[in-house]
């Protein structure tokens, strides 16, 4: 009797481990254990990864639908970018960390893709959602935080904040009008928020890679990275066949002609320097100050010189056609060269000016207006009446503003050189500056106009209980 219960309990235990194993059988490929010493599961980096796309990015490229046109466009190339940095922690999930080299060639499509959102934006600088572009374009390099150590967290926060100042504008803009853009602009920012909790938790210090996976080759990696979500790696490559037979293999090599040449007249001992040529001293740089200034180049009497090949001449950058319309409420003038007789006489309160790539150019805008937007001019002259909103200055150089009546704000980012002159009514005009040097403020004294310069630099120490800075006073 203590036989058969023994028996029993042996065929149990058999029927029990032959389930298992056919349950293994029928797991789908995402389930899988392990696979050519490949981890086939998700690892929880990764899940967590998978939830923040779930999420915060599906509510983002839901409001960019809302919003159509441009705006929906890009967004799906973010959408796109989180699959490619999606695909690559997959990777780095299972093998170790490979050499520098390969690492740079694996982030490659991570990198096109940022390029391409960028390349988006500055297409569509005419775009009447050129603000959420931007904001798009100027922050989605965060997505290298997979480059980045010891602290990657503080680099996605960064970005961020090179987010905002657009996002800023868009605020401005619809928060009393459309409240959809507003939507847009937190669920945007919401993705940068919940990536630095992601990279907290997950890769504090730096991307974790596999301890115990294969090293990442550049071909091992890519084939995974082309996996969808879920999929185990590919199977391994075939063993390699025989080496190929020869029938010349074992023979002696043959020395060749000029082999031996080569030996003889190494063989030659000091006889060898009879073929050198005699140098005279007019040939001489030093002995020939003429040569000195000829960058000591000589003709060789033995032997000519023929022209080395021209190096490709380099391409004339591309020239725009100026513009100079009215686009809705958008005044575009744009690409405007040597044209100092630019006017603006009709303007409303809704209209706003963008004004982009101008060279050597005045304009004048009469009225009252919006806001106004200078980018990338050099040698810009603007004189205009009143605004409501805010005038900026950016990525600009040489810049003269003049105010005939009054402004709220004036904003230089970015900038070298700019000179603002300022009315009696506009002397209450706050001048917020970043990144810009030699700023001047002139104020209109007894009938003249008396020049103020910005501080560019500043000097902060602690109180006791906070930093305090202020301008720095440099004595001639």
């Amino acid at each position: 009797m203590a036989e058969m219960q023994g028996l029993m309990e042996r065929l149990e235990r058999a029927v029990g481990r032959l389930e298992l194993l056919s349950a293994e059988s029928h797991l789908s490929p995402g389930d899988c254990g392990e696979m050519n010493g490949v981890n086939g599961g998700v690892a929880p980096s990764v899940e967590a990864f998978d939830k923040l796309m779930k999420s915060m990015v599906a509510e983002f490229l839901e409001k960019s639908r809302t919003l159509a046109g441009d705006v929906e466009t890009q967004a799906e190339m973010v959408h796109s970018a989180f699959q490619a940095q999606r695909a690559f922690l997959l990777m780095a999930s299972q093998y170790q960390q490979p050499q520098e080299n390969d690492v740079a060639a694996l982030l490659k499509p991570i990198s096109e893709k940022i390029q391409e959102i960028q390349t988006f934006r500055e297409r569509n600088r005419g775009s009447a959602m050129f603000n959420h572009l931007s904001a798009v374009s100027e922050s989605i390099p965060a997505l290298g935080w997979i480059a980045v150590s010891p602290k990657p967290g503080p680099y996605v926060k960064e970005m961020n904040d090179a987010a905002t100042f657009y996002t800023n504008r868009v605020l401005k803009d619809y928060k009393h009008s459309d409240l959809r853009h507003v939507d847009w602009v937190k669920s945007y920012l919401n993705i940068w928020s919940e990536l630095q909790a992601y990279i907290k938790e997950h890769h504090t210090t730096g991307l974790t890679w596999n301890k115990t996976g294969p090293v990442a080759s550049t071909t091992a990696a890519l084939s995974a990275l082309s996996l969808g979500p879920g999929l185990p790696p590919p199977p391994p490559p075939p063993p390699p066949g025989p080496p190929p037979f020869f029938e010349n293999e074992g023979r002696k090599e043959e020395s060749s002609p000029s082999r031996s040449a080569l030996f003889a007249q190494l063989n030659q001992g000091e006889a060898i320097t009879k073929g050198l040529r005699h140098v005279t001293d007019e040939q001489k740089i030093y002995k020939n100050p003429s040569l000195r200034a000829q960058g000591g180049q000589t003709p060789s009497p033995t032997k000519s010189h023929s022209p080395g090949p021209k190096s490709p001449q380099s391409r004339s950058p591309q020239k725009h056609a100026p513009v100079f319309e009215l686009e809705g409420k958008k005044w575009r003038v744009e690409y405007q060269e040597d044209k100092n007789d630019l006017v603006i006489s009709e303007t409303e309160l809704k209209q706003v000016a963008y004004i982009f790539k101008c060279n050597k150019s005045t304009l004048q805008m009469k009225g009252k207006i919006n806001s106004i937007t200078i980018d990338n001019c050099t040698k810009f002259g603007l004189v205009f009446d009143n605004v409501v909103g805010i005038v900026e200055v950016i990525n600009s150089k040489d810049i003269q503003m003049q105010v005939m009546g009054r402004v709220p704000t004036i904003s230089i980012n970015k900038t070298e050189g700019c000179h603002i002159y300022l009315s009696e009514d506009a002397l209450d005009c706050e001048i917020v500056s970043a990144k810009s040097s030699e700023m001047n403020i002139l104020i209109p004294q007894d009938g003249d106009y008396r020049e103020f310069p910005v501080p560019e630099q500043f000097k902060t120490a602690w109180d006791g209980s906070k930093l305090v800075t202020e301008p720095a006073e440099i004595m001639a």
